[in-house]
């Protein structure tokens, strides 16, 4: 092949591109045959270099487009993973959020049972069965009579959560307990619910009373007319109690709401019916003054919660038994404070009450057995209890009344007698008051009203103070004894009045004592299904029985 060249620039003679003055002005320059491998050798090279370009040119724009899918597909990847923690994230808030508002109702229906008197043992499993109902099982509960506090703890490597509730108020409203107690039955049944429980709560905590409050007011004056009637004074003598118990009702409402504390109103309500006692006494009435005494001390003594205190130490909650008894005690001395008080000014007067009691006949024994119906149905109707529980509240106090005086008749003591009707009022108290659908604590506690120990604890102050005589002691101590009577006569009869079924036993064994407020046994809240899902359900079992024939029939 032949070449021409220019000003040593090579120029093939049969290119399109030369012109022909280029062709024609060309000078032939043969070249040798080594050069011209050489040359064809480096046109080779420079072929190949220039398709390795290409194709690494298209190499690379591949590269950059499986970068771009790869980037797509992070950037997608991430997108998802983000949306994936975003949704976490709203989970475990709304778990969060639901199990405080589970836990704020328990602590809040946990403070209306332990501020209504019931025992340390009846609010803890109330607060278990809202929990367990709320979906959360194996809470610790710890209540110490003034505070309660709840602790849950999802899994073993999870923080537990710990909520805490001051008990501030204290009081006998048996309406709000027995709504509450509802309330809680409801919610385990799923028939509420937690946020229309958690509403329903407001409603009842924020509700006033059922009846108007004069009307209590008067029924604490009914109540101690009745006792009256029941230590055997005249009718004269129980308009008098009736007046004086509307007294004291009246100066220590009055005192609470200027925050005096419960043991000066103590001091202040057994000093009034000493005082109005003395006058009488002054007059020369045709009565006897002593019984306006008693019928004061037993109208002071019946808004103490022996009950509880003795519960809480039988089912081991010593600590919670330790603050009531202490509460129990004060108040218990505000009372002997004003009774004292009245006694030593009615000496340095020179009025001497004697001691006014009539003996125990069965001749009297419709009368007393009346009276102490009396008295259970007008404490219930002062502490608000339900209009429905107030038959069964009048027959257990009759039934206590009438044991206690038959027992006493037979001579077996006062602390004995006391005992056996508390029994049989703890007994009756919790078939009955389940039946007419109120806690048996409101039967338990209205019923035992008639026991409770007025008259002798005035003998021993006035056998103390007035006669200077130590036998007084003795009277006290059996004031005592007749209290821790009343409480632990009571919760035998709740134990004996259980039912006896192996559910019961269990219940019994994991609660450590009787149920006088909340449910009987723990309910597992059921979810209710639709009735898609259970006729699904229904077909899932059909087509599984055909498939089991299917295997059988193979």
């Amino acid at each position: 092949m032949s070449e021409w060249t220019r000003n040593g620039a090579q120029v093939d003679p049969h290119d399109p591109t030369a012109s022909p003055a280029e062709r024609a002005a060309a000078t032939v320059a043969p070249t040798s045959s080594s050069t011209r491998r050489r040359r064809a050798r480096q046109d080779s090279r420079d072929g190949d270099a220039r398709e390795g370009g290409v194709r690494d040119g298209e190499a690379r724009e591949g590269g950059l487009g499986g970068e771009r899918r790869v980037l797509d597909r992070r950037r997608g990847e991430t997108g998802s993973a983000e949306e994936e923690w975003a949704e976490d994230e709203k989970r475990a808030r709304d778990e969060q959020r639901e199990l405080y508002r589970t836990l704020d109702l328990a602590l809040r229906v946990g403070e209306v049972v332990l501020s209504s008197g019931a025992g340390t043992a009846d609010a803890t499993a109330t607060i278990l069965a809202v929990t367990a109902a709320g979906g959360l099982r194996g809470c610790e509960v710890d209540i110490t009579f003034t505070s309660i506090a709840i602790s849950y703890q999802a899994a073993p490597d999870v923080a537990p959560e710990t909520h805490m509730r001051v008990v501030r108020y204290r009081g006998q409203d048996f309406s709000r307990l027995t709504d509450v107690d509802r309330l809680v039955r409801r919610f385990a049944r799923a028939e509420l619910t937690r946020e229309e429980a958690s509403r329903e709560l407001a409603k009842i905590v924020s509700a006033g009373p059922p009846f108007p409050r004069w009307s209590s007011v008067l029924a604490w004056g009914v109540m101690a007319g009745g006792a009256t009637l029941l230590l055997g004074g005249g009718w004269l003598i129980t308009l008098v109690a009736v007046f004086t118990a509307i007294v004291i009702e009246l100066s220590n409402r009055w005192f609470n709401r200027q925050r005096l504390p419960a043991f000066y109103q103590q001091v202040a309500g057994a000093f009034v019916a000493t005082a109005v006692a003395l006058i009488l006494y002054a007059v020369d009435a045709p009565v006897k003054p002593s019984l306006v005494v008693a019928a004061g001390i037993i109208m002071l003594l019946a808004g103490i919660a022996l009950t509880g205190a003795v519960q809480d130490a039988i089912t081991g909650y010593y600590v919670t038994a330790a603050a009531r008894s202490l509460e129990a005690m004060l108040l218990t001395g505000g009372i002997i404070a004003g009774v004292s008080l009245g006694i030593s000014l009615g000496i340095k007067l020179g009025l001497p009450m004697a001691i006014d009691a009539q003996t125990i006949q069965l001749a009297n024994l419709p009368v007393m057995a009346g009276a102490g119906a009396l008295m259970a149905v007008a404490f219930a109707y002062a502490s608000y209890a339900p209009l429905r529980g107030l038959l069964p509240v009048g027959v257990v106090g009759a039934l206590g009344s009438l044991v206690f005086t038959l027992m006493a008749r037979a001579e077996f003591g006062p602390a004995w007698s006391t005992a056996a009707a508390a029994f049989v009022v703890g007994l009756g108290g919790y078939s009955l008051g389940r039946r007419a659908g109120v806690p048996p604590l409101v039967v338990v506690v209205s019923g035992t009203v008639p026991l409770l120990p007025g008259l002798t604890i005035y003998k021993g102050l006035y056998e103390l103070m007035g006669l200077g005589n130590l036998i007084g002691i003795v009277s006290l101590a059996t004031a005592v004894a007749i209290g821790v009577a009343i409480a632990s006569g009571v919760i035998l009869g709740e134990y004996v009045a259980q039912p006896i079924r192996r559910e019961a036993r269990r219940l019994e064994d994991r609660l450590a004592g009787p149920r006088l407020v909340g449910p009987r046994r723990p309910i597992r809240r059921r979810t209710p299904r639709s009735r898609n899902h259970s006729r699904r359900s229904r077909g899932n079992n059909a087509r599984g029985d055909g498939d089991q024939g299917e295997v059988r029939g193979s």
